[in-house]
């Protein structure tokens, strides 16, 4: 049977290549309708995309549906560049819907007039599951990105499945300065970042991995907080003066206020509901509550000395104030706006985390090298437990708390089960790498840790090794490692762009659609087994026509993967127009660009014409190491930004 994508997905960790992953084509379950009935169904589908359809397999059924998140006319369209939401409904022939599957989707775009059988679905599918650079699909609704923010001005785009001649390195974001904290949207199609030296707000566009804009938002911005309907963005302002906090308004990418609080730096909470935001100001010993609806200052508290983190409890309807001058914990009543509680630990706090329950709150000393683990319901320590030098960040996943020492190259675990019982809490530890993250000089408010899918793992960045490690639970060491190829990561992100049971058997993401025209919706479902290619089309929007710049696709044509340091290195590649979907020959100004990232050497050439629209280029890589290619046509308009570079790699003889 074909090999789930998601349960091959973290694999790809383990190093050398000592997975090897045997794609076998089904033998049986598919669709038993003859090729002619298929062909007909699937032209009729096409007629109306907004229709569901209905794939049953072995008394097993699937809806699939795909509807426009909004629309402003009369009968609604999928237009390209606008949302929609994606979902399948997954039932037994009695109805009932059947939950915890983990199905894989890829939407794949069709030529003029092509029709898809169950042979070429099935052919289809098995080619996605395939690495390959130049056989991707339009979109993937399995893929985890994982967003490493380096020490230098750019953030890493790593898919931890697909690779290209080595390298899963997918992007390379460039920024406007070095990034101190960032944020997805809720619907995960932007990123932001601040980026404290250019006293701007970089925004960045992440199904294209293309920056929207960098925004002016005042003096030195360091932590930033989105709300959870995604409206506006807080942002720290971090000079130490009376000063506060810039509200952006992400609509319109302008600013909504800027709200004076006081000394910073600052940290900022926001309640569940979106009514009250949370900053502390470090300097003055305060915290100030702004009214998030009049965008106004209706308190501010004395807390404590030097205030420098902040956490939510829901369950207790408190916010933690840890502060490191006097090491009190305290806490703030969400409702009355008064210090309810204060916890005693020792001076030296550096963050606070409330567990994702709301049970127990964590703090960490950086100058004591300890977690004080308090109970929110008595607002008492219940343990100190020894962690490594400078403890700085704490993690959750379902099992354990993690706590990230840069002083220290181990990760040190907490059992959160043993929270419930009377006694020692379990402590162990992993190391993440071969040095202290302390030995980089990078550092940043965003965290280092991130829990894997599946919420039994964590990556950890280490920028001392430049290297992001995958530990999952119940080992005594990481499975395995991703290069960030000679970048220093600081912070990481994980993007999952898979699909969410959102209630029981129904399975549904949101996305941007793609380029306009028709479309294959291949899915798959390992068990129980079912394979089968829905059909849907996407329109023009007129309101977003499609740039110039996007008129040519470039698709490489090779031999080898992988180059050779100092021996010439033949690359082809096939030029075709986007709208007539016909090769471009003859192009006398086709631009090659070759760059060894991460810059320190680049080779600028014009490409030979061989015939029916496919080119060459040769370049002698000068050492080891991952080549990015881009491609320009001056005489078109089409520069080298307009398409996701080429990523090669080079290795020694």
């Amino acid at each position: 049977m074909l090999l789930s994508y998601k349960s091959r997905h973290w694999l790809a960790a383990i190093p050398n290549g000592l997975l090897l992953v045997i794609m076998v084509v089904l033998s049986g379950g598919f669709l038993h309708l003859k090729a002619q009935e298929k062909l007909q169904k699937a032209s009729a589908k096409l007629s109306d995309p907004l229709v569901a359809q209905t794939y049953t397999e072995g008394g097993i059924s699937v809806d699939f549906s795909i509807q426009p998140v909004s629309s402003g006319t009369v009968r609604p369209e999928l237009l390209t560049g606008a949302q929609a939401l994606v979902r399948f409904r997954i039932h037994d022939a009695g109805n009932q819907s059947v939950s915890n599957l983990h199905p894989s989707v890829w939407f794949d775009r069709l030529e003029p007039g092509q029709l898809t059988d169950a042979r070429s679905c099935r052919e289809k599918i098995q080619s996605f599951l395939q690495p390959s650079f130049a056989r991707r699909a339009r979109l993937d609704l399995n893929s985890y990105f994982i967003l490493a923010l380096n020490h230098e001005p750019n953030i890493s785009v790593i898919d931890p499945l697909n690779g290209f001649g080595g390298s899963k390195l997918y992007a390379l974001i460039p920024l406007a300065a070095s990034g101190a904290d960032w944020v997805i949207s809720p619907d995960k199609q932007r990123l932001y970042v601040s980026m404290p030296t250019a006293n701007q707000v970089a925004v960045i566009d992440t199904v294209t991995w293309k920056p929207i804009a960098s925004i002016d938002v005042g003096p030195m911005p360091h932590r930033i907080v989105l709300q959870h309907d995604g409206r506006y963005l807080w942002i720290a302002n971090d000079e130490n003066r009376p000063d506060g906090i810039t509200v952006l308004d992400t609509v319109t990418l302008k600013t909504a206020a800027h709200i004076l609080t006081g000394s910073g730096p600052h940290d900022i909470v926001l309640t569940d509901d979106d009514r009250l935001a949370f900053v502390t100001n470090k300097i003055d010993g305060t915290l100030t509550v702004v009214d998030i609806r009049r965008l106004a200052v209706i308190k501010t508290l004395k807390v404590g000395q030097l205030p420098i983190a902040l956490s939510l409890s829901s369950l207790a309807g408190a916010v933690y104030v840890a502060n490191a001058g006097d090491g009190i914990i305290s806490a703030v009543d969400v409702t009355a706006l008064t210090v309810m509680a204060q916890i005693k630990t020792e001076p030296g706090l550096r963050t606070i985390r409330i567990s994702p329950d709301s049970r127990f709150g964590f703090a960490a000393n950086q100058i004591t090298n300890k977690v004080f683990i308090f109970d929110t319901a008595s607002n008492r320590v219940r343990e100190a437990v020894a962690v490594g030098a400078g403890a700085d960040q704490i993690a959750f996943t379902k099992g354990f708390v993690y706590v990230r020492a840069p002083g220290s190259e181990f990760v040190t675990m907490i059992t959160i089960a043993d929270l419930d019982r009377t006694g020692e809490v379990g402590v162990t530890r992993f190391p993440a790498g071969q040095k202290a993250p302390s030995e980089s000089a990078a550092s940043s408010l965003a965290e280092a840790m991130t829990p894997i899918p599946g919420n039994d793992g964590v990556l950890v960045a280490n920028p001392a090794d430049k290297m992001i490690y995958f530990y999952t639970e119940g080992m005594a060491a990481p499975m395995g490692s991703f290069q960030n190829y000679r970048r220093d990561p600081k912070a990481l992100l994980i993007l999952d762009n898979s699909l969410t049971e959102t209630s029981r058997g129904n399975y549904t993401a949101t996305i941007r659609l793609p380029e306009a025209g028709p479309y294959d919706v291949a899915f798959l479902l390992d068990s129980p087994r079912l394979v089968n290619c829905f059909s849907t089309t996407i329109a023009e929007n007129p309101a977003n026509p499609r740039s110039a710049t996007n008129i040519l696709a470039f698709e490489p044509l090779l031999k080898e993967r992988i180059a050779r340091v100092g021996e010439a290195y033949t690359l082809r590649f096939k030029v075709t127009d986007t709208n007539s979907h016909q090769p471009r020959a003859s192009l006398s100004d086709v631009g090659v660009m070759v760059f060894l990232a991460p810059g320190v050497w680049q080779q600028r050439t014009i490409a030979k014409a061989i015939g029916d629209g496919i080119y060459e280029v040769a370049f002698v890589p000068p050492q080891a190491g991952v080549y990015y290619v881009y491609f320009q046509v001056p005489s078109l308009q089409v520069p080298f930004s307009a398409n996701l570079p080429l990523i090669l790699q080079a290795a020694k003889n």
